[in-house]
């Protein structure tokens, strides 16, 4: 039967719950016959409004339902993405189709690419700045804006006045937009808002030509553009149709109602100066406006919802909200006019706290039955903390709002293989894209995952030479130490082989080819198998349909930015399968939503309301002019949202007073909640306090100074002659080396140390030497040496070029020294000799013979050598222990009485340039150390009271035993030096 009441306009109190008490108040009107519902056809402002109305239905039930038809027909932000377009109410009228918007950011980068010239930046900044000249055209197109309405004189007169930087910017808009809309003709299609408007246009001229035989609704449609106005006009004339608005104040006096300004009402545009665009009903006002309806003729939507909040609610949120002027009247509110029962502020100390105390509030609501939930935070890193800690409790939440593809596993691989090609196979993001968790699935990944690990050993240290040649070199040098790790590599080689083609610059659709198939080689269909693998995949074919009808040559090292930047912009949202009463709401998701419980967190100045963006190229006043709401309308927004959620019956209003960076302020909507209530503002503790103790753990008592004491077996251990100034300054490091053989690792990718200084330098006169150390060939023997070696730029560019001086000095000396009878004896030679038991053994850098038969020890250093009195103290020994080992014959062809003991340095000379010798024994009066005499006699004195003490005796291994030595820090981790040292005469 049909309905004989003319719908016209109503609203939806914020008390009320809007989705709820919109099913409420549709089921009795059109469920007179059997198929009453299915008959009518809602209008709802955006997919994500279909799922919570339809909800509602299921609800309201109780029963089977045929529910009405739901269309999509407008967004609730002006200032967001479009999102879907309108359902094809008018598919009998030729309208061009929308031209696809990621060929649309390929054509507009072009443009400004040809604009820019020679100013223009790298492909990855030019598409960056082609997004925001897109949003900003949209923007336009949204409110009729076209670009002869750029060209009125008014408009170029204010341009007129603007800065240099204005004008420019509005000149190379003008141009880019211009070009683009005659290339839409040209191809003859339409931008997807401006087709939009032609749809709404065309649905708003049928309906009011010929009436729908059936019921129309708009509910929630709160879009303010020109379209849609004219739309919902005609929809609220239909004799069944009608629209619905959420959360318009009717209490709100006319005085203040006026006092927000002309809202396009005026003659001075759509946005006047006055206009208070920050009041959460200023976007309604300036709807009606447009529709051409008073808020007189407006009526309130009586039904409620399930959980409908007290009446009053409504007052308070109006008044919560005043203008500034307007807000004076707070002090003289009567109680009723200011009540928020059931509202409660919660303050924490940081996003954390913040988290783990909405965590605990949710689990407790979630243990009284049908009670829901709803969690809305413009912040999403909260919301993931909130996510992890109800995993605690095994209760399973889901973000509405999704996560950025870029954070996803799939998102994950193909921005790992960017970066692999980018940074031409260096070790980091090689061996991250190896040890994905896509990659190599199945039975086999253990074996895979170990291979990688041996592969990150192989890769320690400075990074190699570019490409999978470099990597291959470093696979089939370790594969002595783990067999089989170079024919593993070339498999490895394999599945990355389609990334050979990418180098320089290539196409971004060949890009895209080449970076799927090297993903699906190594991680299988398994890639695309999930929810974030099919949202990546319909990336990939959606970008390189467009790049293969706008081809554009991307170079390599750009891919993973311009790769991040395109992927953040799609959202993977959750599959169903979180709890059931529970929801996790971004502002978008939350509006028309209702719970019993709603948690509003993030309420942070710069969060909620987020910080204002300014249009990059337009200014403030052409925007004004052409009618374009400016950045704070915003702000504006976030108060209607907030003021919906305040609707709910019971509500925690929870901020941190920190975030990651630094001190923040609260939400300008949390500091009038405190100034209108003063006293009478409840605060949520409880939950901060459970969310406090969950943290404060019993305070570990302060670790002792380590003083290992191993058996007397453990303890016989031999000596290298490099480890003995450890054994006497850090007997803890040498336990921990030369007892536990703990070895540490050189980062990956990690700058030349001086100990990979010290051993390429030695690797290469050796080489040298072996050669016959014949004068000009080390250096070329060096250059050659070095480049394959390492890639490092650090070591390229700054440590090379010293390296390769110094080298020249160790040429140009070793031939002098030739010319006075000086012979090069041993190079890198081994040896070893017992000392009261104990095996000591080393490697000399290099012996030399001298005239006179005796020996020369010599010792190469990358950095200063150890000082006469550390020598002295016994701390730098080991040229003696050498000069010792050589002594007494434990080096194969050596033989003699060592006469001198030289450090030459490849550090930087006082007096010219890189190079020079320095002797550890004292040769003049002024000179610190140790006589040449009693050199080698107290390095054995030395060496015995050590092995006395420490490999013999039942000393223990006490960690910087000599703090003031300066050593090396290798294992102050493992000995926790931080936690005790300065601390040691301390009371427990």
């Amino acid at each position: 039967m049909a309905v004989s009441t003319r719908l016209r306009v109503w609203s939806i109190a914020a008390h009320r719950g809007f989705a709820d008490a919109l099913v409420a108040g549709l089921i009795p009107r059109y469920r007179e016959d059997r198929f009453g519902l299915a008959r009518l056809t809602l209008l709802l402002p955006s997919q994500r409004a279909i799922r919570t109305v339809t909800e509602a239905f299921v609800r309201a039930s109780g029963q089977g339902l045929l529910l009405p038809r739901m269309a999509v027909v407008g967004d609730l932000d002006l200032d967001e993405t479009l999102g879907p377009l309108l359902d094809p109410i008018g598919s009998g009228v030729e309208i061009p189709e929308a031209v696809d918007p990621t060929f649309r950011l390929l054509r507009l980068s072009e443009h400004l690419r040809e604009e820019l010239g020679a100013e223009a930046p790298g492909s990855a900044a030019l598409l960056r700045q082609a997004r925001g000249l897109a949003q900003t055209i949209d923007r336009l197109l949204v409110e009729g804006v076209s670009i002869a309405d750029m060209l009125d004189e008014s408009v170029v007169g204010i341009a007129a006045e603007l800065s240099e930087h204005w004008q420019a910017s509005t000149r190379l808009f003008a141009r880019v937009f211009a070009r683009w809309q005659a290339e839409l003709a040209a191809l003859g299609k339409l931008d997807a808002p401006e087709r939009r408007n032609r749809l709404l246009e065309h649905a708003a001229q049928s309906w009011k030509e010929r009436k729908p035989a059936h019921p129309l609704i708009a509910a929630g449609v709160t879009s303010a553009s020109p379209a849609v106005a004219r739309l919902l006009r005609v929809v609220a004339d239909l004799p069944d149709g009608g629209v619905i608005l959420p959360d318009l104040d009717l209490a709100l006096s006319d005085e203040v109602w006026n006092s927000l300004g002309s809202a396009g009402g005026g003659e001075g545009g759509v946005f006047d100066r006055g206009d208070v665009v920050t009041h959460p009903q200023y976007h309604l006002k300036l709807l009606l406006n447009r529709m051409g309806i008073a808020r007189d003729e407006v009526e309130p939507w009586h039904r409620s919802g399930l959980a409908p909040a007290p009446p009053e609610r409504s007052r308070a949120i109006s008044n919560l909200f005043l203008p500034p002027e307007a807000s004076a009247a707070w002090v003289s509110l009567d109680a009723k006019d200011r009540r928020l029962s059931g509202v409660r502020m919660m303050e924490s100390a940081n996003p954390e706290e913040e988290a783990q105390a909405i965590a605990i509030l949710v689990r407790e609501a979630l243990a009284e039955p049908e009670r829901r939930v709803a969690i809305i935070t413009p912040d999403r890193s909260l919301a993931a903390r909130v996510v992890a800690h109800l995993g605690r409790w095994n209760i399973g939440a889901d973000d509405t709002a999704g996560r950025p593809l870029p954070q996803t596993a799939a998102g994950r691989v193909m921005l790992q293989l960017a970066d692999v090609v980018a940074e031409r196979v260096a070790p980091v993001p090689l061996l991250a894209l190896l040890g994905h968790p896509l990659v190599q699935p199945g039975d086999g990944r253990p074996v895979w995952l170990e291979r990688v690990r041996q592969l990150d050993l192989a890769l320690r240290g400075p990074r190699p030479g570019p490409g999978l040649a470099a990597v291959r070199g470093k696979a089939e040098e370790f594969d002595r130490r783990f067999p089989g790790l170079a024919e593993w590599w070339s498999a490895v080689e394999d599945l990355l082989f389609p990334l050979l083609s990418l180098e320089g610059e290539a196409p971004l659709d060949g890009a895209l080819i080449a970076l799927s198939a090297a993903g699906e080689a190594l991680c299988g269909e398994g890639m695309w198998a999930q929810a974030d693998g099919r949202c990546l995949a319909q990336f990939v074919e959606r970008w390189r349909e467009a790049a293969t009808l706008s081809p554009c040559q991307v170079p390599v090292e750009e891919l993973p930015a311009l790769l991040r930047d395109a992927m953040e912009e799609v959202s993977v949202r959750p599959a169903y399968g979180g709890h059931p009463r529970l929801a996790i709401y971004g502002l978008l998701e939350a509006r028309m939503s209702r719970a019993d419980l709603v948690i509003c967190g993030g309420l942070t100045e710069g969060t909620w309301p987020g910080n204002p963006a300014p249009d990059p190229l337009l200014a403030p006043p052409i925007l004004r002019a052409l009618g374009i709401p400016g950045a704070d309308f915003r702000i504006g927004l976030s108060a209607h949202d907030l003021a919906a959620a305040l609707g709910a019956p019971e509500v925690v209003l929870s901020h941190a007073h920190r975030d990651a960076s630094g001190p923040v302020i609260p939400s300008r909507f949390l500091l009038r909640i405190q100034a209108m209530l003063g006293e009478q503002l409840r605060y949520e503790t409880r939950a901060v306090q459970l969310a406090r103790a969950f943290a404060d753990v019993e305070a570990a008592p302060p670790h002792p100074r380590p003083h290992p004491t191993p058996s007397a077996e453990q303890r016989r251990v031999p000596i290298a002659v490099t480890a003995l100034d450890r054994l006497r300054g850090d007997p803890y490091q040498f336990y921990a080396s030369a007892i536990l053989r703990l070895r540490s690792l050189d980062p990956v990718d990690a700058d030349p140390t001086p100990a990979w200084k010290g051993t390429a330098v030695h690797d290469v006169l050796k080489a040298w030497h072996e050669a016959g150390g014949r004068p000009g060939e080390l250096v070329p023997l060096a250059e050659r040496m070095f480049d394959e070696m390492s890639a490092h730029p650090f070591m390229r560019a700054m440590w090379k070029p010293r390296l390769i001086d110094a080298l020249h000095w160790i040429e140009e000396e070793t031939d002098r020294l030739a010319g006075e009878g000086r012979e090069v004896l041993a190079v890198e030679r081994k040896g070893e000799i017992m000392v009261d038991g104990i095996r000591i053994h080393g490697r000399a850098d290099r012996i030399d013979r001298l005239a006179d038969g005796t020996l020369a020890v010599v010792d190469y250093k990358t950095g200063m050598p150890p000082s006469g009195k550390m020598v002295a103290e016994g701390y730098a020994l080991q040229l003696g222990l050498i000069g010792m080992i050589a002594r007494d014959g434990g080096m194969e062809g050596v033989a003699g009485e060592p006469s001198r003991f030289e450090y030459w340095s490849l550090g930087r000379n006082k007096d010219k340039g890189f190079g020079y010798m320095k002797s550890p024994v004292k040769e003049t009066a002024r000179q610190t150390g140790l006589e040449l005499d009693a050199f080698l006699p107290e390095t054995e004195r030395f060496l015995r009271e050590a092995i006395a003490r420490w490999l013999l005796g039942s000393e223990p291994f006490t960690a910087r035993l000599n703090p003031d030595l300066p050593g090396y820090a290798d294992y102050d981790q493992l000995m926790r030096l931080d936690e005790w040292q300065g601390r040691e005469g301390e009371e427990p």
